[in-house]
C-alpha cells in the first residue's frame, strides 16, 4: 500500500487537530504538515510536496484560492502537481467556485463525514474527483450559461456517452470506466472528450459536477 503524503491547511486549530487525529489512524495517509493560512500552505507544499492538500477557503492573509492558484502554478521538479481538495463550511461561499478555476480538484462541505474526507484523499490520489451533491449544485447554477438550461445539454448525447457520463460523476477513473463498460482506454477518452464539448465544460470534473447536479448518477 502506497502511503499518501497529505497537507492540512485550515485557520480553525481545532478543524486542523481534529482531520488530522482521525488521518493519522488510516495506514496509508501521512500527515506532512499543517498550516493555518495560504502563505503557510504555499512554504509547506514546496517543502513537503504532498500528494493531497485538504485547503480551507476563507483564512485571513492569502485565503485559499490564492493558495490554490499560487501551488498549482508551481509544478515540482518532475513535473507533478498535488491534488488540491476544497473543504468549505458554506454551501454559498462566493469563493467555490474561483478555486475551480485556480485549481482545485475535489469539492467537499466540512460536515462531510471524516471517512469520506478520507476517501476523497485517496481518490485524489488516484486522479478521481469527488463532488459534494449540494457543491455540484451551486457549482451547475454558476457553470450554465445565460439562456442556456443545463438539462437541454446532456440531451446530446449518446447512450453510451451518458453511461461515461454517469460513472464520471462517481469518480471513476478512465480504467475503471473501461473495465465496467468493457471498452478500450482510448475509447473511453474519446467519449470524455465529446462529453466536455457537448456539455460545453472545460474538464473531467466540472463534467462530474453536471452528472451529480442533474441526477445522472446511481444513488449511493
Amino acid at each position: 500500500m502506497e502511503n499518501i503524503h497529505v497537507l492540512i491547511v485550515d485557520d480553525h486549530e481545532m478543524v486542523r487537530m481534529g482531520l488530522a487525529t482521525f488521518l493519522q489512524t488510516e495506514p496509508d495517509l501521512v500527515i506532512v504538515g499543517q498550516a493555518k493560512n495560504g502563505l503557510e500552505a504555499i512554504e509547506l507544499a514546496k517543502q513537503h510536496q504532498p500528494h493531497v492538500i485538504l485547503m480551507d477557503l476563507v483564512m485571513d492573509g492569502l485565503d485559499g484560492v490564492g493558495a490554490t492558484k499560487e501551488i498549482m502554478s508551481h509544478p515540482i521538479e518532475d513535473g507533478s502537481l498535488p491534488k488540491i481538495i476544497v473543504l468549505t463550511s458554506f454551501i454559498n461561499d462566493e469563493k467555490v467556485f474561483p478555486a475551480i478555476e485556480a485549481g482545485a480538484f475535489s469539492y467537499l462541505l466540512k460536515t462531510s463525514p471524516a471517512g469520506t474526507i478520507a476517501e476523497a484523499i485517496r481518490k485524489a490520489f488516484k486522479g478521481e474527483p469527488m463532488i459534494d451533491s449540494q457543491v455540484a449544485s451551486m457549482m451547475m447554477n454558476r457553470l450554465q450559461r445565460p439562456g442556456t438550461k443545463a438539462n437541454q445539454l446532456h440531451t446530446a448525447l449518446t447512450n453510451r456517452e451518458l453511461e461515461v457520463l454517469a460513472l464520471l460523476g462517481e469518480g471513476k477513473s478512465n480504467k475503471e470506466i473501461g473495465e465496467l463498460l468493457y471498452i478500450g482506454i482510448k475509447t473511453v477518452k474519446t467519449h470524455v472528450s465529446n462529453i466536455l464539448l457537448k456539455l460545453e465544460v472545460e474538464d473531467r470534473t466540472q463534467a462530474a459536477i453536471y452528472a451529480v447536479k442533474e441526477g445522472l448518477t446511481k444513488p449511493s
